[in-house]
């Protein structure tokens, strides 16, 4: 037998540590089986096994430091305290925070129903519970939600309840989204306000962490089934993806697509972008956003529909809502190329691949020449004289040999072409980023140069005259994580160009690219255009919403990837969401929702994420001959594994012991005896 000494603060914490009469020593010795627990004073005095006393330790550790919060002990208190740490009991999270109306201490079940409940919540990924009123499936539920959130297992919470009463149509409430949907939402409040202080649960809100989302706006985040997605083969149409195909994510690499939901024909709207890009979605797509104020304050982004941006684009003379960009490069698979990247993106600028002569190259810069010697290897770059230079062939040998040049142009597609219809070869632009980057370079040395205007960041300059190798450059951009808007200069009424002391006339409009790279992208390999370009820097490529527009309506259809921030990139590199990761979703009153609600509402869980449905089964108050959708879900999903279904009675009512008494008697099927006067007089039992 060990003994130990466990010395308090003061008597007065003594008196209330041992309770009335010491109530809650002989509780916790009772509970111990130690051979001896006593208060001496201010002291504690054990007797028993080591592993006693470890426990005795940590009994009366935990149930100071809620006399300390508290300022008082109950017997509940220190049942709940023993459960803890004598037999492992269910305990939805660590000790919850004292709210301004005293709030509770410990989110724990009280009987075997809501323990196994609390299991299944913790180890499944969908649970279902149903049970009566009073049964704690909602409380519980938003208990194990804001568990889960302080410890930062999940990013958010998603409460959910069908508005059954207003048939799901909520425009005609007065105010805004919260206030409409308040009322259907109370129990789930109370259940937050009760577990958290109410400045907390007003900031979680204000920042999304706590998001309220009417069932009726959980489904499809969807886009028409012609709109692009990229892939790691390019971009390919979204209603051609099935489950298991990749999709290109925020990072750059692929993530895998989880499911595919068609959603049937819905409203679509136009969005439009400040740097021009276009791309196409439903009224409920999601967009992951950033406004001035949550960039200052350093806030995540926001996640909101395409309707609640509608009419609210702009704040004074500024956009309102920042799309973020790509955080590193889209990796394409690497593939073979038969020109050096940079010496192709010189040639594309400022070389001569019409097929009439040989192979040339024009520059006034003798460090390009140089560098194209330098990047095709096999090849002699001759000076012809003035700003013209030969790529001849290195072998002299008699006989005729190909200009290697000449037969990599060939090969790519690019021999015979002139300055209107020059184009990046698709193993180009479908390559590793340093391949990307390379050609961009060759592109940008020739025809591109750093803009330098006073009290602004450098932004890059690139001309060109064909149509194709202007879609080329803005890929290559927009892959890298950068951005470019696009302006025409028409040929028609310029003033003819110079040469030789005669006039030129334009014969092609110009394609003007204003370019903004990430700064972590070096986009010229030019002395002279590198030094210009650092010593102003190039600033931030931000891209904004500029504009949402009604266009028609169409066959529509959601993706859910596995990307952790559910951002997947579509037309023009434009990063959108898909479903909610990360999060816990809770859908209180399940039993009112129809079986292609639950559907549409199941197959919003993203990854990462916990889904908890609640309902009674008894109160369904959706219209007769329609099926609620939780009892169809309960039929149907039984035998899939990760999802559990548990069913509560009347013996798991932890509300007024009346309620127990209430439930019953409503249950009671029996038909009831009553009196009835005879005729001859007298009464009989009908």
């Amino acid at each position: 037998m060990s003994e130990a000494t466990i010395t308090l603060d003061s008597r007065d914490e003594a008196i209330l540590l041992f309770g009335s009469r010491d109530a809650y020593l002989k509780e916790v010795r009772t509970a111990l089986g130690a051979q001896q627990l006593v208060g001496r004073g201010d002291q504690i005095i054990v007797k028993g096994t080591d592993e006693q006393l470890d426990y005795a330790q940590r009994i009366f550790g935990q149930l100071r430091a809620m006399l300390r919060q508290q300022g008082s002990l109950t017997a509940e208190d220190v049942r709940t305290v023993l459960e803890v740490v004598l037999q492992g009991g269910e305990r939805i999270g660590p000790q919850v925070e004292k709210t301004a109306e005293g709030g509770n201490r410990y989110m724990r079940p009280r009987t075997d129903g809501q323990a196994r409940y609390v299991r299944a919540m913790r180890e499944h990924d969908l649970t279902v519970c149903i049970g009566p009123a009073g049964t704690g499936k909602t409380y519980l539920a938003v208990g194990m939600a804001v568990s889960m959130l302080r410890q930062a297992q999940v990013k958010k919470i998603v409460l959910v309840r069908p508005a059954v009463e207003a048939g799901e149509r909520l425009g005609f409430l007065p105010g805004d989204l919260v206030a409409k949907v308040n009322p259907y939402l109370r129990p789930l409040f109370d259940a937050l306000n009760d577990m958290m202080e109410s400045d907390q649960v007003k900031r979680y809100m204000e920042n999304d962490i706590i998001e309220i989302v009417p069932l009726a706006y959980m489904r499809g985040r969807a886009q028409p089934l012609a709109s692009k997605v990229l892939t790691p083969a390019g971009f390919q149409p979204i209603g051609s993806l099935q489950a298991g195909d990749f999709v290109i994510g925020s990072d750059g690499q692929p993530t895998r697509v989880e499911g595919v939901f068609p959603q049937g024909i819905r409203e679509v709207y136009k969005v439009v972008f400040t740097d021009g890009a276009v791309t196409r979605c439903c009224g409920e797509h999601l967009w992951s956003v950033h406004t001035r104020d949550d960039n200052r304050r350093g806030h995540p982004p926001r996640v909101l529909e395409t309707r609640e941006m509608i009419g609210n684009l702009r704040c004074g003379h500024y956009h309102r809502f920042e799309l973020p960009l790509l955080s590193q490069p889209v990796e394409f698979s690497r593939q073979e190329t038969p020109l050096d990247p940079y010496a192709l993106g010189l040639l594309l600028g400022d070389g001569c691949l019409t097929g009439q002569t040989t192979p040339s190259f024009a520059t006034a810069d003798v460090e390009l020449a140089g560098a194209l010697g330098t990047s095709l290897g096999n090849v002699f770059v001759r000076y012809k004289g003035g700003v013209d230079y030969i790529l001849n062939k290195s072998d002299r040998s008699r006989g005729p040999r190909p200009n290697p040049v000449s037969v990599a142009l060939r090969g790519l597609g690019l021999f015979g072409t002139r300055s209107a219809t020059k184009f990046v070869p698709d193993r180009y632009l479908f390559n590793s980023s340093d391949v990307q980057l390379a050609l961009l370079q060759g592109l940008l040395d020739t025809d591109g140069g750093p803009v330098v205007q006073a009290g602004r960041t450098c932004r890059i300059h690139y001309c060109t005259t064909s149509p194709r190798l202007r879609d080329d450059v803005l890929f290559l951009v927009r892959s890298l994580g950068g951005l470019a808007t696009c302006r025409i200069r028409a040929a028609a009424g310029r003033t003819p160009g110079c040469a030789k002391g005669r006039p030129v006339l334009y014969r092609s409009d110009a394609f003007v690219l204003d370019i903004r790279l990430p700064p972590d992208v070096r986009p010229f390999r030019l002395v002279r255009k590198a030094e210009r370009y650092q010593a102003t820097g190039g600033g931030r490529p931000m891209r904004y919403v500029q504009a949402i527009e009604a266009d028609g309506e169409e066959e529509t259809v959601c993706i859910r990837v596995a990307a952790p921030d559910s951002l997947y990139v579509t037309d023009d590199f434009i990063l959108t969401h898909n479903t909610l990761n990360q999060a816990v979703i809770i859908l209180d009153e399940g039993q009112n929702t129809t079986v292609p609600q639950m559907k549409m509402f199941l197959t919003r869980m993203g990854n990462g994420s916990k889904i908890i449905v609640t309902g009674d089964v008894t109160q369904v108050d959706l219209p007769k001959q329609t099926r609620s959708g939780l009892i169809d879900a309960v039929q149907r999903l039984r035998d899939v594994e990760r999802i559990a279904i548990v069913h509560l009675d009347e013996n798991d009512i932890v509300r007024n012991p009346l309620v127990q008494l209430i439930l019953r008697a409503y249950e009671d099927d029996r038909p009831r005896k009553k009196k009835e006067w005879k005729s001859g007089g007298g009464w009989r039992v009908a």
